[in-house]
């Protein structure tokens, strides 16, 4: 079963204005199957396959002349010198159209901006959201289960096991996009780097406090989350100031594009222990933010995320800007509503002044409500509205 991809009219949209396009995302995303299947009349060529990636490299004129009417091409940061001839081809004709994708963000996107300015849209394709898996048979059961198996579609329409599937895409990425984005020599020691990671997702983010527990220097930590970053495993949150409060955290949050390979990471092996994980705030917090994170990527917008916190301890989850408007956002995992859960949300009306912003407080139970302009949400109703 093809699953749909929500991100495929943005898609077409692009390629009316731009003669190429970059669909970047994550490895086993499903960049690939989306393009083959939405485009089946350009060739396709893998730039990971040596023999290909050599023609590229040394006579990138005779190989992108085997593609007259344009083309798919993979991993195209493995050779980024085509990028100069390929703005020279389409500024000569028009008509030809290529799709660019990649799993290393930072690797291609530097070279993008250089030589195809104006000449390229740009979107990103990440693991599979609420939205696409609710009308298929693969609809997760629970907040539980969808937050455990994460959104990468292998796990779906193949039916691979979790373990085994995450175990070999940690692997994949390890020997392959750690040691191209950065010549790490000790895997192991980057391993044990992304479970902490992992036990820290969803706080202001403490580089000093991660290289003392593993003995690095905090520019290595600070080069090891541009990798992270680089290769789609995580997301900035960073965290709102204006003048109305100067006395907040600084730091941003981070958040894992796919809470599937969070709880592959923390060690959980059956979502049923997810309920009862100290870190299940946490989880569920990352779940549905990367959630809302993945419905305005896939619509072609840049997210504008931020979080709200002082330096008492009040916080808001998320504050999502859009149409100058805020909406504030607060998240527990709790099923039962007490209005001491709106504490956040009470603190920050005290604060914003004359800011204008939606309140919602998303919780894991299943009564809708309004309370003191506080929108209570079910978490499955906040995935659809929100």
């Amino acid at each position: 079963m093809i699953l749909s991809r929500h991100i495929l009219s943005a898609l077409k949209s692009l390629l009316q204005y731009y003669p190429v396009v970059y669909l970047g995302g994550p490895r086993q995303a499903g960049k690939t199957t989306l393009l083959r299947h939405a485009y089946p009349e350009l060739p396709y060529a893998n730039l990971e396959d040596p023999e290909v990636r050599l023609l590229a490299e040394q006579d990138p004129r005779r190989f992108l002349g085997r593609y007259p009417q344009g083309a798919i091409l993979h991993e195209a940061q493995r050779a980024p010198e085509l990028l100069t001839y390929l703005q020279v081809l389409v500024d000569e004709d028009r008509t030809r159209q290529f799709i660019l994708s990649g799993s290393q963000n930072f690797l291609l996107m530097e070279r993008i901006t250089q030589s195809l300015a104006g000449r390229v849209g740009i979107l990103n394709l990440l693991p599979l959201s609420w939205a696409e898996l609710a009308p298929t048979p693969y609809i997760p059961s629970g907040l539980e289960v969808f937050a455990w198996r994460g959104g990468f579609p292998a796990l779906y329409d193949r039916g691979t096991p979790q373990a085994l599937f995450f175990g070999n895409y940690l692997q994949t990425y390890l020997e392959r996009d750690v040691r191209l984005l950065k010549n790490v020599g000790d895997l192991n020691l980057f391993t044990r780097f992304l479970r902490l990671c992992a036990g820290r997702v969803g706080q202001p983010l403490n580089m000093s406090g991660i290289a003392a527990d593993l003995g690095l220097s905090v520019n290595t930590i600070k080069s090891w989350f541009s990798v992270l970053e680089a290769s789609y495993v995580i997301f900035y949150v960073p965290p709102f100031h204006n003048n109305f409060n100067k006395r907040i955290i600084k730091s941003p949050k981070y958040y894992f594009f796919d809470t599937g390979l969070l709880c592959f990471l923390l060690g959980i092996a059956q979502p049923e222990q997810v309920e009862t994980h100290h870190y299940m705030g946490n989880i569920v917090e990352n779940a549905l933010i990367a959630d809302w994170y993945k419905k305005r990527a896939n619509a072609g917008q840049r997210p504008v995320f931020w979080y709200w916190q002082d330096q008492q301890g009040n916080e808001v989850d998320l504050l999502i800007e859009e149409n100058g408007r805020l909406t504030a956002i607060e998240i527990k995992a709790s099923q039962t509503f007490n209005t001491r859960l709106m504490s956040g949300l009470k603190r920050w009306d005290a604060v914003k002044a004359m800011l204008p912003s939606d309140n919602y407080l998303v919780y894991a139970g299943q009564q809708n409500m309004t309370i003191e302009d506080t929108q209570i949400l079910p978490w499955r109703d906040a995935l659809e509205i929100l």
